[in-house]
């Protein structure tokens, strides 16, 4: 008997006509003679509204009462889900982050893992019954409801599959696998039948939304099998793996982001330490810095550019703003129109001349690009937020769209 972990996201259980569908994939898989440990989301817009329904009450509301009242929406999912299974006669149980011991660290809102008590699912489990687990939260050391950030919900399937040891975990959504790029920009977008580990998390952590970064490098750490898979149609997914087979290409996709902004540091001082009580101020106060730029030196003094989330732009301006006098800087400017355009790809550790590639793809665009960021497997360009789109179907096109 193999134990099947599968997670189901918002749009997977909008409505009632949804939650029938997911309720008969559960169904056939535990009927198949699985056991079955899911995850589900909140319904469709259930967070945003919540969000809403708080600012209406308190704008300025604790993270830990928004936590609190977040929660909710995945508990209403597993609840309905519940209902449509056992009106198939099938033996159910829902239970909340808490009641399954996922215990949780760090700041409300974005708490991490710590560790899953494994004795209550598994007697739901050894009583045969499908358990259904609210994604996105957990309990931290007091006793208080924490959520996990964006994405969450994948982060608690993937924990919850390498706690258990299961077979597959198989992360459901409105789209049939993971794609070469958004085929909502790019209609000719090829679907990948597997992709590595490392790939998929370049991808998430560059804009592509299909899996959380945190729950691919959880799924890489503990070497869980995973799979990207349609809610909507009964067809393959993408595997996401230690291995993939090599494409021509060399990339396996583009990705763009348009949730980020751009801070200078103007002026500061041309002497050592000065990066570090930058970053180290900004890493206190739970700020995650991408792309930085250090200019060289002119004379006595140089600029400190780094990409942040637009959310984080208020308060990193206002830690650097009360720390002018130890820092040492002229002033700050911040670009919150731009974007971040990414590739991806295993082969371009081997292959010369991908970089080159985008460039004139870019160009070709008339695309100017602000800022160059790359590792092993990426190479990232930052540009104006308008350009996002056309700068996505160049790039793909080149290297997706025709023979070279």
């Amino acid at each position: 008997m193999k134990l099947i972990v599968q997670k189901f996201g918002g749009s997977s259980v909008r409505d009632a006509e949804r939650i029938r569908n997911v309720a008969g994939i559960i169904a056939d898989t535990y009927r198949a003679g699985n056991q079955v440990l899911v995850v589900l989301s909140a319904q469709g817009d259930t967070t945003d509204d919540l969000i809403d329904k708080a600012k209406e009450i308190n704008p300025h509301a604790s993270k830990r009462e928004m936590d609190m009242l977040l929660s909710t929406g995945e508990q209403i999912s597993i609840a309905l889900c519940a209902m449509a299974l056992e009106g198939m006669g099938l033996p159910v149980v829902s239970l909340t982050g808490w009641q399954v011991g996922i215990r949780t660290t760090g700041a409300y809102s974005d708490s991490r893992i710590n560790k899953i008590a494994p004795d209550r699912i598994q007697r739901e489990l050894d009583k045969n019954k499908i358990v259904l687990v609210a994604g996105f939260q957990g309990v931290n050391r007091v006793g208080d409801v924490t959520t996990l950030g964006r994405g969450g919900s994948d982060t608690s399937a993937v924990a919850l599959a390498a706690a258990f040891h299961a077979d597959l975990c198989q992360i459901f959504t409105d789209v049939d696998g993971v794609y070469t790029t958004d085929p909502r920009i790019v209609p000719g977008a090829l679907k990948l039948p597997e992709i590595t580990y490392d790939e998929m998390l370049e991808l998430a952590s560059q804009g592509a939304q299909v899996l959380h970064n945190r729950s691919v490098e959880l799924a890489k750490k503990y070497h869980v099998n995973m799979e990207v898979v349609s809610s909507l149609e009964r067809k393959p997914g993408t595997k996401v793996k230690e291995v993939a087979k090599m494409e021509k290409t060399n990339i396996a996709g583009v990705a763009k982001d348009t949730s980020i902004a751009r801070i200078a540091v103007v002026g500061v001082e041309h002497s050592p330490g000065v990066a570090f009580r930058v970053f180290d101020l900004l890493g206190r106060a739970n700020i995650n810095v991408d792309a930085i730029i250090q200019s060289i030196g002119r004379e006595s003094s140089k600029d400190i550019s780094f990409t942040l989330p637009k959310a984080d732009v208020e308060e990193a301006v206002k830690v650097l703003e009360e720390n002018k006098e130890s820092i040492r800087f002229d002033h700050l400017t911040v670009e919150d129109k731009i974007a971040k355009v990414s590739i991806v790809g295993a082969g371009m550790m081997t292959t010369p001349g991908v970089a080159a590639k985008m460039f004139e793809a870019l160009y070709d665009a008339n695309i100017n690009i602000q800022m160059i960021n790359t590792s092993e497997i990426r190479v990232s360009v930052l540009i104006d937020e308008g350009d996002a789109v056309n700068a996505v179907r160049a790039v793909h096109d080149k290297f997706f769209g025709g023979e070279d």
